[in-house]
């Protein structure tokens, strides 16, 4: 009976959903933190703030788009599942 069990719930991976959600995170991610990046550069120097707060700030636009990016890889998994029934 176990052995029927497991068969009813085997799953495979959909590897042309987890390629297109890769693909997509990369692209997307290179973006996100690129915009951290200049952002955080860009606002040190509106605010006058020295390297070390240039820093700062460009690490917490790191840790907003690495929240944006966890979302983004969430929803694309609901609509791209990363498994399948076999």
């Amino acid at each position: 009976m176990n052995a029927k069990k497991l068969e009813a719930n085997a799953r495979e991976i959909a590897w042309p959903s987890v390629i297109t959600v890769i693909s997509a995170a990369i692209l997307i991610g290179a973006e996100v933190f690129g915009a951290a990046f200049a952002g955080g550069w860009a606002l040190a120097i509106l605010f006058g703030l020295s390297d070390t707060g240039a820093h700062i700030v460009q690490i917490a636009l790191f840790l907003i788009g690495v929240a944006i990016m966890i979302g983004f890889v969430r929803g694309a998994q609901r609509v791209e599942p990363f498994t399948r029934k076999i």
